[in-house]
């Protein structure tokens, strides 16, 4: 089942946030995680596509795996079944 939020409950806590018992800090590392976690995502859609057009190519997963330093049964099992969605 499902966890449902408390709207009203998560406004009132935020209400009483202040500097007093939550000092301002400045939100540099956040912002730094978030942009890393969108290029990593980025990144792996960028890596999927070089794989599907790859295998579009005729490129057998050894030659796919040899380009990932890993083996075609490690390459073949982490692309083939993303390849079926996209």
């Amino acid at each position: 089942m499902a966890k449902t939020i408390d709207i009203d409950a998560e406004v009132r806590a935020l209400d009483a946030v202040t500097p007093e018992t939550h000092p301002a800090r400045d939100a540099v590392h956040f912002r730094a995680i978030i942009a890393a976690a969108r290029e990593a995502e980025e990144a792996d859609q960028r890596l999927l596509m070089s794989v599907a057009e790859a295998r579009a190519a005729g490129d057998s997963w050894t030659t796919i795996g040899a380009a990932l330093g890993v083996t075609k049964q490690a390459a073949q099992q982490r692309f083939a079944p993303r390849l079926t969605r996209i």
